[in-house]
């Protein structure tokens, strides 16, 4: 690989015209290996890596939901949070055409249609996190508070270990 090799996605699209500073990483993708796979192939904790879910509410109104690597979305407490009667992930179809990004590549920045961020609260307390950068095997290093660039940015208490 180049060593100034940069992916053309819209993340990094979004984060340059925002001049949000970021640090790329690359790692090997594996098929099912989540934040752990991530997080060994960067060599950080997985709890600094960030998960970005593609979700929706029963009545259908699609969101993203940013949770720890080594945690899971309390889809009971991200409904309460949300004031619907429950929350589940989307399907793989409707978050690629919602966000334009492949499962195993999803991030909050740069989606083809703008959708509100739910993010688990903790995380904004980091120094720095590690979420994908719009590619499969691919995240950007990013300091948290660079989320609130986001256009809807949400944090609340929706976190259950893994």
């Amino acid at each position: 690989m180049v060593k100034d090799y940069m992916p053309a996605t819209a993340a990094v699209r979004f984060l340059k015209e925002r001049s949000i500073h970021f640090r790329p990483h690359f790692f090997r993708y594996e098929e099912h290996g989540g934040t752990r796979a991530g997080a060994a192939g960067i060599g950080v904790p997985e709890h600094l890596v960030i998960k970005t879910l593609v979700m929706e509410t029963d009545e259908g109104k699609p969101l993203l939901a940013l949770m720890h690597g080594d945690y899971e979305v309390s889809t009971r407490q991200l409904a309460r949070l949300l004031g619907t009667k429950s929350v589940s992930p989307c399907e793989e179809r409707k978050a690629h055409r919602l966000t334009g990004y492949l499962f195993g590549g999803t991030s909050p920045f740069g989606t083809r249609t703008p959708l509100p961020v739910f993010v688990q609260k903790s995380i904004l307390d980091l120094n720095t996190v590690y979420i994908n950068g719009g590619k499969r095997g691919f995240a950007v290093e990013i300091a948290p508070g660079a989320l609130r660039e986001l256009p809807e940015v949400i944090a609340g208490e929706f976190a259950v270990p893994a």
